[in-house]
């Protein structure tokens, strides 16, 4: 990799971008500023003189900056927010001043890169992503129907709730107060609503399968659960740990989860140690 002559830092935005240019040569530092317009951006970079390295923060406007940067030859680092570096007395933050700790950074090679996935990698994420909020609407939605009867005194002791046979036992219920009784029918037809997005968006992903670089191959019809369980984890985990290869099976990795085992406790010798508990941090959907 060729010396970079000039770096740039970039505080992206989704109205505007603010860009901290600095020429490692002679040292001077320029701050310019433009639209949040991703073909402009990739194209100033681009006109800079060569070799260019740029920076960015990993955050809502995504990655579509970084593969611009990359289809013009200009080499792009979308860095971890997490992990930059921070003064712990630097308390004033605007967008200049920003664009110059990246360019700081990035010339001092402090900065963590994340992988940028591709387009098809990040469109599937998405949709799995989508799933997985329906889920945990689902859920809520439960809970509240379930507390709400509860409130009421009735309970189902016929077996599994959200089963056939427990939708068909709510089908029969009729709490006394009418306000009661609508907020019930309410709750009943979010989660009627909900269960339909679940299944049209595990539909898609089974439709999605056998392209799928990351998920394992369903043998049979009880087996795509499974499956989309595995590709549910695997795109999105994977653009946040290791460039995954489509003949391999995903590594066990707990990088980007958070979950890291805490230090061991022994004797000075070393003769023995005990595992305490995981962190805490880290994002959800990778921890499970």
């Amino acid at each position: 990799m060729a010396k970079a002559k000039t770096l740039v830092g970039l505080d992206v935005h989704a109205t505007k971008i603010v860009a901290a240019v600095l020429d490692a040569e002679t040292g001077q530092l320029q701050t310019f500023g433009m639209s949040g317009d991703t073909d402009g951006a990739a194209g100033f970079c681009a006109g800079l003189p060569r070799p260019v390295r740029v920076a960015y923060e990993a955050g809502p406007t995504g990655y579509g900056l970084a593969r611009e940067l990359a289809k013009r030859g200009v080499e792009c680092v979308v860095a971890a927010p997490s992990k930059i570096p921070r003064a712990s007395g630097d308390r004033v933050k605007t967008d200049r001043r920003d664009a110059e700790h990246l360019v700081r950074l990035l010339l001092a090679g402090k900065l963590h890169a994340v992988r940028v996935p591709g387009d098809e990698e990040e469109a599937l994420r998405d949709l799995v992503r989508a799933r997985d909020a329906v889920r945990m609407d689902l859920m809520r939605a439960r809970h509240r129907l379930s507390k709400l009867l509860l409130r009421h005194g009735i309970r189902f002791d016929d077996g599994q709730a959200w089963t056939e046979r427990h939708r068909q036992w709510l089908a029969t219920i009729t709490l006394d107060w009418p306000a009661a009784h609508t907020t019930m029918l309410d709750a009943r037809g979010a989660i009627d609503a909900l269960c339909h997005r679940r299944d049209g968006l595990e539909r898609e992903i089974v439709a999605l399968l056998p392209a799928c670089p990351w998920a394992v191959r369903p043998r049979s019809a009880c087996a795509q659960r499974s499956a989309i369980l595995s590709v549910s984890r695997a795109p999105g985990s994977s653009a946040a740990t290791s460039d995954w290869s489509p003949q391999s099976p995903p590594p066990v990795s707990s990088a980007g989860s958070g979950r890291s085992p805490r230090p061991a406790r022994g004797t000075p010798g070393g003769c023995w140690s005990k595992r305490r508990g995981t962190t805490a941090p880290g994002r959800a959907s990778v921890k499970r």
